[in-house]
């Protein structure tokens, strides 16, 4: 069939902002509890509901959590670890009013704790001694801060907890051996993260369930300590990343040892809690997900050999630590280039792989779908940066002779964050439509060892910013992309990129900023405490260097924007508030340049309802139909674009040295 000759842009695609926004569900928190398989869906299409949905052998699926109520604890705001499931009883942790509830089979929630502001997660259930132990952050004192602490409750009567551990600024992974006779658990304090550096320590649990004799096993400022894990035989295993990458290690006679050192990550930042990159088959087979270049694998490690085995499937991403195992199985979230995120069994003895569910149906052919190349280029300092490259595409539609495609830059969130490689229908709605996209894993992304992940520390705004220009450099001078047609779109962290390569570099022609930082000085006064020292080593500390926030806030440096730029905000965004938005909209505006502002109700930061979805999508792209100068396939609604004749957005040259611009 020959093929239509369009401009890029303007392809017709299946790939819709509909198809985007209602037709799928995000998967998450997996559990096994006995034959039964659990995890928690995010519903656009139903307002942005967490629902638990519980799969049986023979395939029936049931939806656990009941209107009214939506699985989703707001502990350091990211959450993850609401629930946990014990003989078919859920205990999760309700989004509108933070208790933490009791759900036996065939009946409704009923509450365990007080209906007050404090906020539940990363749970487990104590068997000998009939109660939960969990992470509690509590917002009911007179403090500056939420205060967090371990605590233990009744499974039956529940109430605000007992406190187990507390004293310091951070706890996560409260862990008991088999016979409840050890408890571990991580800590850390400002300012570090999770992934700067945590600590291991374990307790002996004496009968009445209080602590004694805690004690350090591993971890400090500069150690990051991720998922202590109790091996069938009591041996305590954990991931490290003391050699600059996160390796498994365990404690055997009272030494640390590592089980199989290489270069790679067998471990993730604790954004939320509960994930897991490891699980056991037995005390001599570990099953372990671990990421090498950008891609992660799935392999079978014997702590007493200490040989690595790969597991050979066509799942190509695990996604954020969801691993299970029961009886020879393993279970986990994950995709593929060509496949969604979804539910997967693999049968141990036979390699056999099964989907289980998907987070959405195939309903495009895989002819549209762009297959993503793993790029390394160069950077500044010598160094080198990564990214995946996904080219236009679509099965229908050729460009004109010599016609090179817009390009947009993804920098995502975090930024100790990452992209993966999954087939995500995100980015295909602009490579079907004859755009393409390079993903970039900065400088400061997870899954490239600890220094490459430090590259960031001081340099936030600098070498998120560098790298994302050079990606463009490089993709241009292969004639992948139009040098005078380049966008740069992001979130939260990928907001402030996105911002900042358009204040600091004349790269960019458009931007899209989706609840993103413009002021750092506003984001260190103003967020929450998981968040409120994360730029001490990003920026500086604050209020000592208010001059580097100053001079790295695009807030103040709009005389450098000569690009188009469409913000969006969630008006309920307790991360990044919407005051953010509004005043860089309102300085760009003010300069007489492209601008628009999509703000939304009900929703924080990152959008959930399918409503909102579709409008950005579509928003977006008009937004790039008007700058880019390309008609659109189909028709949408407009979106009011501020000084849309202006003359101020000008085609890029090259950009500046960022380091002198800050």
């Amino acid at each position: 069939m020959s093929k239509h000759v369009s401009p890029y842009g303007s392809w017709k695609s299946p790939i819709t902002a509909d198809l985007l926004a209602s037709t799928y569900v995000t998967l998450d928190e997996l559990r096994v509890d006995g034959d039964d398989v659990y995890w928690n869906e995010l519903r656009p299409n139903d307002k942005g509901r967490n629902v638990i949905v519980q799969r049986k052998p023979d395939g029936t699926l049931t939806d656990i959590t009941p209107p009214g109520f939506s699985a989703r604890t707001r502990v350091h705001e990211y959450g993850g670890g609401c629930y946990l499931v014990h003989n078919g009883t859920i205990y999760f942790s309700n989004y509108t009013d933070q208790r933490l509830y009791r759900q036996d089979p065939g009946s409704d929630p009923s509450p365990l704790t007080p209906p007050v502001d404090m906020r539940y997660a990363d749970s487990i259930i104590d068997p000998r001694r009939n109660r939960i132990i969990s992470v509690r952050e509590d917002h009911t004192l007179k403090t500056p801060q939420a205060v967090t602490t371990i605590v233990s409750l009744g499974i039956e009567r529940g109430g605000e907890g007992k406190i187990l551990v507390s004293g310091n600024d951070f706890y996560s992974t409260p862990r008991l051996n088999n016979d409840g006779s050890k408890l571990a658990w991580l800590t850390w304090k400002h300012p570090n993260m999770p992934w700067d550096g945590t600590e291991l320590w374990v307790a002996n649990v004496k009968p009445d369930g209080s602590l004694d004799k805690s004690e350090k096993v591993a971890g400090g400022l500069e150690e990051s300590i991720y998922q202590p894990e109790w091996s069938p035989d009591g041996a305590l295993y954990f991931s490290s990343d003391r050699s600059g990458w996160w390796n498994l290690y365990r404690q055997h006679n009272n030494q640390i040892e590592p089980l199989y050192p290489m270069e790679a990550e067998f471990g993730l930042p604790q954004w939320g809690f509960g994930s897991h990159t490891f699980v056991f088959d037995s005390s001599n087979q570990i099953i372990c997900a671990y990421t090498k270049d950008g891609i992660w694998h799935l392999a079978s490690l014997n702590p007493t050999k200490k040989t690595l085995r790969p597991i050979e499937t066509r799942i190509s991403q695990i996604l954020w630590g969801n691993l299970a195992e029961k009886n020879g199985t393993v279970f986990l979230i994950g995709g593929s280039a060509t496949e969604p995120s979804s539910i997967v069994k693999i049968d141990l003895s036979t390699k056999e792989t099964e989907i289980l569910h998907q987070s959405r149906e195939i309903t495009v052919d895989k002819e549209y779908l762009s297959i993503p190349n793993s790029i390394e280029f160069p950077t500044e300092n010598g160094r080198t940066a990564f990214a995946f490259f996904y080219p236009p595409k679509n099965p229908e539609y050729e460009a004109p002779q010599g016609e090179r495609p817009p390009l947009l830059v993804v920098s995502h969130g975090g930024p100790t964050s990452f992209s993966p490689s999954t087939l995500r229908y995100e980015i295909q709605y602009w490579t079907s439509r004859g755009i393409g996209v390079v993903d970039v894993n900065y400088g400061g992304s997870t899954g490239y060892g600890r220094e490459y992940r430090k590259r960031l520390n001081d340099n936030w705004g600098i070498v998120d910013v560098q790298d994302c220009v050079n990606a463009t450099r490089y993709l241009a001078s292969r004639r992948e992309a139009d040098g005078d047609r380049l966008g740069i779109r992001g979130g939260s962290a990928g907001g402030y990129t996105t911002l900042c390569a358009l204040a600091f570099t004349s790269t960019f022609k458009a931007g899209a900023r989706y609840f993103g930082v413009s002021d750092l000085e506003l984001l260190a006064k103003d967020t929450h405490k998981f968040e409120s020292r994360y730029l001490d080593k990003l920026v500086g500390p604050y209020p000592k260097r208010r001059d580097i926030y100053r001079a790295r806030s695009p807030i103040y440096h709009v005389d450098g924007i000569s690009s188009a730029l469409i913000l969006f905000q969630g008006l309920e965004d307790k991360v990044v508030s919407p005051d953010q938005s509004e005043k860089i909209f309102e300085a760009v505006k003010a300069k007489g340049l492209p601008v628009a502002y999509i703000a939304y109700e009900w929703e924080q930061h990152g959008f959930r309802r399918a409503e909102n979805i579709k409008r950005s999508y579509e928003a977006e792209l008009y937004f790039y139909s008007k700058i880019f100068q390309f008609n659109l396939a189909e028709q949408m609604e407009p979106v009011t674009i501020e000084n849309l004749d202006a003359k101020g957005a000008r085609p890029a040259t090259p950009p500046m040295e960022i380091t002198e611009t800050l």
